[in-house]
């Protein structure tokens, strides 16, 4: 019975353990955040296993900050994913964008 107990936490742990991670929102239909470093702007957003891989560039002076939502469109709509990513972008000291 407590080997049964031990082994249930012990799911339990791994499955709610991981949301909020890459692998949860990619694996179990969780959500996960992704903040760009500030004056970086995404370009692209791909899987590669369970790894997120993402290609950034610098911000222009033009660019504006935005946020992206990538969500997962399942065939039974059962543990769909989303990833957010959010791009920040840095004033200057007198107070322009960088």
């Amino acid at each position: 019975m407590r080997k049964k107990i031990l082994a249930g936490l012990a799911a339990f742990t791994l499955i709610f353990g991981t949301v909020g991670c890459q692998s949860a929102a990619k694996n179990f239909g969780g959500d996960y955040t992704l903040k760009l470093p500030k004056n970086e702007k995404l370009v692209t957003i791909t899987w590669k296993d369970n790894s997120l891989w993402y290609l950034t560039k610098p911000m222009t002076e033009d660019d504006v900050a935005e946020t992206y939502k990538f969500q997962e469109s399942a065939d039974l709509g059962i543990m769909e994913g989303t990833v957010t990513v959010v791009e920040t972008k840095e004033e200057s000291e007198n107070g322009e964008n960088e």
